[in-house]
């Protein structure tokens, strides 16, 4: 330690770890989280850096981690100046991370930091990628941990990934994997499925779990809904996204389809004079709610497409750092 109190990393400046943690409204929880990633990197020798980003805190959170980090020089505190929510966090701690290892985890306590030491353990049989599987989860049966085997389920299919436990946040990654890696929406849970596609080896294995016993879940079941939507958009950017005339063409193709189907339809009701074209709205109503859902959906598509040429064009971040310390 100095003469301040303050503890001295005992390696060099380039650390081989970088643990990161979003943080939002935990102040109850960050001293005990601190005290046992600091008895697991003990237990490893291995030197590192604990980066807290602070998701707009309401609490006095922020101030607690100045505190910790008065007290050891290993941690790094990103600030962002509102709640951006915890893909922006994340998003922010593989920014500022400069290990050659990057391991995000929860900052409530129910991620078990001992559990590092066994996600390097396998990650040096040649892996790029070791996902924590929540097998014992200690959360709600019927609102998080029935609903999270369906999401996992429907997540692996489509993704080509098979892991049982996307939304577990404890994972290892080697930091070349995630240098491309651009994150929006709820989609950080979805970068086991971008390093398989960029030829990465993903694995998993069980981790411990414990039940939240300060405060309340933050980011919780609600984001189902956008995270469906975000895992139809990396599907979409992964297939199309150098040609997504496949996808406008596949609909238009449809929609002139049903258009014709339409036309002889309602042509062969005026030549058998069993009805007017006037006297049947069918055909009608067909073709405009058609065109209606194509252009909407084709729309909501060339939106995301349109936001990651506006943020990377610019190299524009999703977030905005209000203060940066111990960088």
């Amino acid at each position: 330690m100095n003469k301040t109190g303050r503890q001295i990393p005992l390696f060099g400046e380039t650390p081989q770890l970088s643990i990161f943690l979003p943080v939002f409204n935990e102040e109850e929880n960050l001293r005990q989280i601190h005290a046992k990633i600091s008895n697991a990197l003990e237990k490893l020798q291995k030197s590192a850096e604990i980066i807290f980003i602070d998701d707009g805190s309401s609490d006095e959170s922020l101030e607690i981690l100045r505190i910790i980090y008065d007290e050891d020089s290993r941690v790094r505190i990103i600030s962002l100046r509102r709640n951006y929510g915890q893909t922006a966090a994340m998003s922010a701690g593989i920014d500022g991370a400069t290990g050659e290892v990057l391991i995000p985890m929860d900052a409530d306590l129910q991620n078990d930091p001992s559990d590092i030491g066994r996600l390097l353990e396998k990650l040096d049989e040649g892996y790029d990628v070791v996902s924590g599987w929540r097998k014992d989860r200690k959360d709600k049966f019927l609102t998080r941990r029935i609903p999270s085997v369906f999401a996992n389920k429907i997540i692996s299919w489509i993704g080509g990934v098979p892991l049982h436990d996307y939304g577990c946040s404890l994972k290892a990654y080697r930091r070349g994997i995630l240098q491309d890696v651009r994150l929006y929406g709820e989609m950080h849970r979805f970068i086991p499925i971008y390093a398989s596609w960029a030829g990465g080896k993903v694995t998993e294995i069980p981790v411990k779990h414990h039940p939240r016993m300060n405060g309340d879940s933050k980011y919780g079941l609600s984001r189902t809904i956008k995270v469906i939507f975000d895992l139809i958009t990396i599907k979409f950017l992964a297939a199309y996204q150098t040609k997504p005339l496949y996808v406008f063409g596949t609909f238009g193709f449809l929609a002139f389809a049903v258009s014709t189907v339409a036309g002889i339809w309602a042509i062969s009701l005026k030549l058998t004079n069993t009805a007017d074209f006037v006297e049947t709205p069918l055909p009608l109503i067909t073709i405009v709610m058609l065109a209606i859902s194509v252009q909407f959906f084709l729309m909501g598509l060339l939106a995301e497409l349109l936001v990651r040429t506006y943020h990377e064009s610019q190299d524009k971040p999703i977030y905005s750092i209000k203060e940066r310390i111990g960088f």
